[in-house]
């Protein structure tokens, strides 16, 4: 097997010091529908020019560069044992470097590890066996401040009327944004669940959260609903960090999942404006990211 530890630790440091470009692009249209002069077109351009610096001198974007939470999907033969001990190795390394802030605390005795090194479940490392000689390994810094503000609603939900459908949906997501109110660092990205059990459920959130800012869901009724889901959020006059504005959010992303009948999950995990998510591609002796 490869010994990927450098190219798993400039995965890392792509993606905590490089915002993708699809990113950026929503971000940089959000602030062309701002009022000029406004505070939040004010913090839209603050980002932006984070985002440039970040680029420029490769240190991270955000000072919260969050949980690393890997998906790795591997060709047959491959040890996911090695590949688990290569991915905690470049996080080490990672950390050493400053591209990533020690972030693993223990819950219960509150010290904190230095390397971003915790249990099996820090940093997150999800594996599933795939077709073909091709290794992919996806990796999301999902920071705390957005990770406090996502949500799980179990319908039918009295208080918000919503009922176990998809106009159900549509209210506790729209709930979820307007409690948040920019305490996630808004303009966020929405990655949300419909159905699954609850752990499921919020694993498949996060797995929405890796689709471009710009593509079609392959239900068109949950592209329907995710579209306007996106208007009707940003309606709200929450803003960029909740100053107030035109955006609320930068993308809604669906995805539909079977439940028992008894059960009737949507999970939304919100993703901040520091939307860092990146590809590493294996082939052969081909490294490629994306």
């Amino acid at each position: 097997m490869q010994d990927l530890r450098d190219a798993l630790l400039e995965l890392i440091r792509r993606t905590s010091t490089d915002l993708p470009a699809d990113v950026q692009a929503a971000i940089e249209q959000a602030r062309e529908v701002e009022s000029g002069g406004s505070a939040a077109q004010g913090a839209l351009d603050s980002i932006l020019e984070n985002v440039a610096l970040a680029r420029e001198n490769s240190t991270p974007i955000c000072q919260d560069t969050g949980t690393p939470i890997f998906y790795v999907q591997y060709p047959p033969g491959w040890s996911t044992r090695e590949l688990k001990t290569q991915i905690r190795d470049a996080v080490v390394a990672a950390t050493e470097q400053a591209y990533l802030r020690p972030n693993a605390v223990d819950a219960v005795r509150g010290t904190n590890s230095g390397n971003n090194l915790g249990d099996d479940a820090f940093p997150t490392i999800h594996f599933e066996e795939v077709r073909g000689s091709e290794l992919i390994v996806d990796l999301i810094l999902k920071g705390g401040g957005c990770e406090n503000v996502g949500a799980q609603y179990s319908l039918p939900d009295s208080r918000l009327g919503a009922g176990r459908d998809l106009e159900g949906v549509r209210k506790v997501v729209l709930d979820a944004v307007q409690r948040a109110q920019g305490k996630g660092c808004a303009p966020g990205v929405l990655g949300v669940a419909i159905g699954g059990d609850r752990g499921s459920s919020y694993y498949a959130s996060k797995e929405a959260l890796f689709r471009p800012m710009v593509d079609d869901n392959p239900d068109p009724e949950l592209g329907a609903l995710e579209q306007r889901l996106y208007e009707e959020a940003n309606q709200l006059g929450i803003g960029p960090m909740g100053f107030g504005g035109e955006t609320t959010v930068l993308g809604v992303k669906l995805r539909g999942m079977h439940r028992l009948p008894a059960s009737y999950f949507v999970s939304v995990s919100y993703m901040c404006w520091a939307h860092r998510r990146r590809r590493m591609t294996v082939q052969a002796d081909s490294i490629h990211y994306s």
